[in-house]
């Protein structure tokens, strides 16, 4: 099946994740997962922590992992804008297995201290990128 195109670029604070031509993008909306295709109505959505997949013009996938974020599509041009994103065979297991173990502790502890929204997040973000990491 012949799928057209279009301009994807996946961009870090630290660095330009992607940049090339794609077939598809799939996304971790903040109202729920979507997929972008070639002449894909324009849009601008907030991201959240999740799987961001997308497929090459040779019909590779490559899955990244992403803290969230914001995406634009506009004329076949997709700008994905992340916090940090890390392809699947990127990630660091271990220090994603220890980041969720000091979160998972500073959870249960819950210290006077703890900026419990903060645990969250590091939780939720660690247990994502082993998610992803698996798919690899």
């Amino acid at each position: 099946m012949y799928e057209k195109p279009f301009k994807l670029e996946i961009m870090s604070p630290r660095r330009v994740v992607y940049s090339g031509e794609a077939t598809s993008v799939s996304l971790p909306g903040a109202m729920g997962g979507f997929q972008v295709l070639h002449s894909h109505a324009p849009l601008l959505s907030s991201l959240h922590v999740g799987t961001m997949k997308l497929r090459t013009v040779e019909g590779t996938e490559v899955f990244f992992a992403t803290s969230g974020g914001f995406v634009e599509v506009r004329d076949n041009v997709v700008t994905v804008v992340v916090e940090s994103a890390e392809r699947a065979d990127e990630i660091d297991v271990e220090r994603a297995k220890r980041s969720a173990d000091r979160a998972h502790e500073r959870l249960k502890n819950r210290a006077a201290d703890i900026d419990v929204p903060r645990a969250e997040v590091s939780l939720a973000r660690a247990m994502n990128r082993l998610r992803v990491a698996g798919r690899t």
